[in-house]
């Protein structure tokens, strides 16, 4: 082979791989590849035959079959780009999908909740508030009947925040839900009948049963004439509205700041039959420990110094309150046993749920 027929082959192996590039899809790029610039391919066979050439001829006819070999490549690797290019404004589909099947993802057992428990006091004609996680003193204590020095302020062992509020003192995390019943009534008008749910903080240990920070369900109801029978048919209707008609509910009394008289109150359990079972199936029970009542509220009627406080006067005024730890309702309605596990984000509990 002399001079002349090289390069005449060279520049049919140019036309017939420019030709097969027009041609070709994406998907044939690899063979037409393969076919001219593979190992056994058609320039790599005539760029071997250079050895049969003297030195000098080798020298020219070797640069101009490396020219055309990264003139080929260049196209290729163009070709191969524009192949796997997507206009994303004009595409149809969203690249950032999930494939099939698609993971779905649900609600966290606290907020189904708190939508169940907001559900049934809608019912009930109770509208929906919400407050601040940081809070003032002021709201938080002061106009709930905790004065400075009130004992009360022990039982809740608070996270201050390292910001004043208005009046100098520390801001706080709040520790129930009940600020925002003051700051409802201070801004509205009654008749008032709300409910909030939201995160509290307080300074405990960790255990199965507590955490530093959890969920409670604060309502309460201002009016004329409100008395603890307008309470005990609301938190009864809103028991067997969530746990069934079977659901009986009983009071003792207790002391809370806020509310006088002040009353704990149980729920039938649901779980050995609400009480009336046989009973040595009540006493096999591990949720009431056989008394066949499982206490969920703390309630009361609204006390005047906390009407006061308000603005209105207690003797034309009167009203109910009531809170409830979200996790402890989560617990008896998902069967679980340690309230921890609702914040461990443990995918593989959760969607048992």
């Amino acid at each position: 082979m002399n001079q002349a027929d090289w390069k005449n082959k060279l520049a049919l192996i140019r036309d017939g791989f420019l030709s097969g590039l027009a041609k070709t899809d994406a998907a044939g790029l690899a063979e037409l590849e393969t076919r001219h610039l593979g190992r056994k391919g058609d320039l790599t066979l005539l760029l071997r035959e250079l050895k049969d050439f003297p030195i000098e001829e080798r020298k020219v006819l070797g640069a101009l079959g490396n020219a055309l070999k990264e003139e080929l490549a260049a196209k290729l690797d163009e070709r191969k780009a524009g192949a796997g290019a997507v206009d994303l404004k004009k595409s149809q589909f969203d690249l950032t999908m999930a494939g099939y099947p698609f993971p779905k993802g649900s609600l966290h057992p606290l907020t189904l909740t708190i939508n169940k428990m907001y559900d049934g006091f809608q019912k009930l004609g109770f509208t929906i508030a919400e407050g601040p996680l940081i809070e003032e003193d002021y709201f938080n204590f002061e106009a709930l009947n905790f004065p400075p020095d009130h004992p009360a302020r022990d039982m809740q062992d608070t996270f201050y925040v390292d910001l004043k509020d208005a009046s100098g003192k520390d801001l706080l995390l709040r520790t129930h839900t009940s600020p925002v019943q003051i700051r409802t009534m201070k801004s509205l008008r009654p008749p008032l009948r709300t409910v909030s749910a939201g995160r509290v903080f307080r300074s405990e240990a960790v255990d199965a049963s507590h955490s530093f920070a959890f969920h409670q369900l604060e309502g309460f109801c201002l009016d004329r004439n409100i008395t603890m029978a307008d309470l005990k048919w609301t938190l009864e209707a809103f028991m067997q509205d969530l746990f069934g008609s079977s659901a009986k509910i009983a009071f003792s009394p207790s002391f809370f700041p806020f509310v006088e008289p002040g009353a704990q109150v149980a729920v039938s359990c649901v779980f050995c039959g609400s009480g009336a079972g046989p009973e040595q199936s009540r006493r096999a029970c591990p949720v009431c420990k056989g008394t066949g009542w499982i206490e969920l509220l703390g309630a009361g009627v609204i006390h005047p110094n906390v009407i006061k406080a308000c603005g209105y006067d207690p003797i034309d005024w009167s009203g109910f309150a009531f809170g409830a730890g979200i996790e402890r309702f989560a617990m008896l309605l998902y069967g679980i046993k340690d309230m921890r596990m609702f914040y461990e984000n443990d995918l593989r509990i959760l969607k048992q749920l």
